[in-house]
């Protein structure tokens, strides 16, 4: 299938390689149903304002209702946004995604008043509360953490102010969403042989590593120069992004929007300011892999369009998805049976949605349901897709997990371990795909794709970290971020990172203009500190079994009923010291050795 010239239309992938929405609602009625149901519970919880504190069993009502109306309101956003992302150009689905998302608003302003409330009420009233009602016991964590974050929460009328300014809150990402996944269309790259081949961003990771430098380049130039010609809208649309960060962290006494997000997840800023500041330290390691992959490219110029090319040639690399599948079955086997059932429900029951089609979402992503958790792909036929597949199969078997074996109230594991499991996964598919082959020039090619990884992942999600801390700063100083400010702050890390080894051609500095992460609120350094937990905790699963498999496993049923720091500690990392980023970074320089050794040998 991916090897067709043209991206097919959604009715033209058949319907096993697609997900099944009927899993959340079976028709469009039935969401419309369940919607006025919603819209109900949302007025019932607003006739809760200034009853908080009157009774044991008036509490427990509310919160109650509140965790019911929560888990309608994701069934409902979970099916329009899966039916959006079939096909954004799908204007029916966009408005049930802007219908659920006014609801949403709607719903953070009915409950506005539930932590200023809380927040009155003595703590010998609250425990009071627990012994007349056992029930509440349960709700002990969720009012603390409400208790904790008592200097960031403001009075009822500026909480109320708060939840309704969040859909114009979530503008920026939309409109960037829309921009890029929907209106803006790419000319064909075309390779050595004059032959077209179609671009969007679905394929250009795809075309990026082909071996056919000719196409390389004029994917990468014919993608930016697009992005070039609404460099400007793109600027504004980060820029209002970033204010609205900084608007929002001000108003809560936040020092930074940094600072903001990350006491969201219990996270201390020391984490981010330690990954940037031990990778920044080991950048020499990320040269010397820019000067071996211009040495085996056999190039005068590294260019940012080689950046992906193989350093590798003459391995078969094409991988159906059906291969794919049981290959990642097969690598979890380190894991146990109870995880890799999870595995084989989601691959046989139209969890995921595989193949590309127009105006599809681009990248890959899970959303975890509390039906089962749906998976989106973009599979091309190649190793990155098999280990894309590998990755969001490590997040479904968190999610399903968590919701599973955690009460509702804390089902939900904050973004900051949500890069573990996914990554675990990738690295326990790479020990499987490594021990099974001698051939030199295999393993060298396998290793290479382990090297970009690391490349990838923790050098690269760092780099977009130090960008959105900039960023950041930038706002916080009055600047405006202008498309050429942006460009000039992005060119100068670039050089940064790569080294005097590679060409940072000037497209590249338009490279944040197509990144949807600059979006989602400091995120992107999880990435990084993820994989470098995954590391270690898939090296611990190898190296001691049953133990550490059983230790994993209840981290992945944690959701959040821990802070996530000491759910890591609990599966053996501590992610409060830099070790766990180092230790990575020298498997890094490990892999480069044995990169040179094995091509030398050959």
């Amino acid at each position: 299938m991916s090897t067709a010239k043209t991206i097919p239309q959604r009715s033209e992938i058949p319907q096993e390689f697609t997900w099944d929405t009927t899993h959340l609602y079976p028709t469009d009625q039935a969401w419309e149903e369940d919607f006025v149901r919603l819209k109900g519970q949302v007025e019932e919880l607003a006739g809760y304002e200034g009853r908080l504190g009157e009774s044991a069993d008036t509490l427990y009502a509310f919160v109650t209702l509140g965790q019911d109306a929560g888990e309608r309101l994701s069934r409902l956003m979970n099916y329009a946004q899966r039916k959006s992302d079939e096909d954004t150009r799908e204007a029916k689905y966009q408005a049930l995604v802007g219908r659920i998302t006014t609801l949403y608003v709607s719903f953070l302003e009915a409950v506005a008043f539930e932590v200023p409330q809380v927040l009155e009420i003595p703590q010998e009233k609250l425990d009071q509360f627990f012994a007349e009602k056992p029930e509440l016991e349960l709700f002990r964590r969720y009012f603390f953490n409400i208790q904790r974050r008592r200097a960031h929460t403001l009075s009822q009328s500026e909480e109320r102010l708060l939840a309704a300014a969040g859909e114009l809150a979530q503008g920026p990402e939309d409109i960037f969403s829309k921009l890029s996944d929907a209106d803006l269309t790419f000319p064909p790259a075309v390779d050595g042989r004059g032959e077209e081949h179609p671009l969007s961003n679905g394929s250009f990771t795809v075309l990026m590593s082909s071996e056919d430098r000719s196409l390389r380049r004029s994917a990468f130039e014919n993608l930016y120069q697009v992005y070039g010609g609404v460099k400007n809208a793109m600027a504004a649309t980060l820029s209002a992004q970033m204010k609205q960060l900084q608007f929002f962290a001000a108003a809560r006494k936040y020092d930074s929007p940094l600072a903001a997000s990350l006491d969201g997840t219990h996270v201390p800023e020391s984490v981010y300011h330690n990954l940037i500041s031990t990778v920044r330290a080991n950048l020499d390691k990320l040269h010397r892999y820019v000067r071996l992959r211009k040495q085996l490219l056999g190039v005068e110029e590294l260019h940012m369009y080689d950046v992906y090319a193989p350093m590798v040639s003459g391995v078969d690399s094409s991988i159906p998805y059906a291969q794919a599948a049981e290959t990642v079955y097969q690598a979890l086997a380190p894991l146990g049976e109870e995880y890799r059932s999870v595995i084989r429900e989601a691959l046989d029951s139209r969890w995921i949605d595989v193949y590309e089609n127009v105006g599809k979402r681009s990248g890959g992503y899970m959303s975890g349901a509390l039906v089962h958790p749906y998976i989106l792909l973009n599979y091309q036929d190649d190793l990155d897709s098999m280990f894309t597949l590998a990755h969001e199969l490590g997040h479904a078997v968190h999610s399903y997990r968590s919701n599973r074996d955690q009460p509702t109230v804390y089902r939900d594991y904050v973004i900051f371990v949500a890069e573990v499991a996914s990554t675990c996964n990738e690295a326990l598919l790479m020990e499987r795909l490594l021990g099974k082959t001698q051939d030199k020039r295999q393993r060298a090619w396998l290793i290479n794709h382990f090297l970009e990884q690391f490349k990838g992942t923790l050098y690269r999600q760092t780099m977009f970290a130090e960008f959105e801390l900039r960023l950041g700063q930038l706002v916080a100083q009055g600047e405006t971020l202008t498309a050429e400010l942006l460009s000039q702050e992005y060119l100068a890390l670039n050089r940064d990172y790569f080294g005097p080894d590679m060409v940072s051609d000037p497209q590249i500095a338009l490279e944040w203009a197509r990144i949807p992460h600059f979006y989602y609120d400091y995120y992107v350094f999880q990435y990084a500190t993820g994989y470098s937990a995954a590391i270690a905790l898939s090296r611990r699963i190898l190296d001691e079994g049953e133990g550490a498999v059983a230790d994993y496993l209840r981290f992945l049923s944690g959701g959040c009923s821990q802070d996530p720091i000491d759910l890591l500690k609990g599966a053996g990392v501590d992610m409060t010291t830099p070790q766990p980023v180092q230790s990575a970074l020298d498997l890094f320089g490990r892999l480069l050795d044995e990169m040179e050794q094995l091509l030398e040998e050959q």
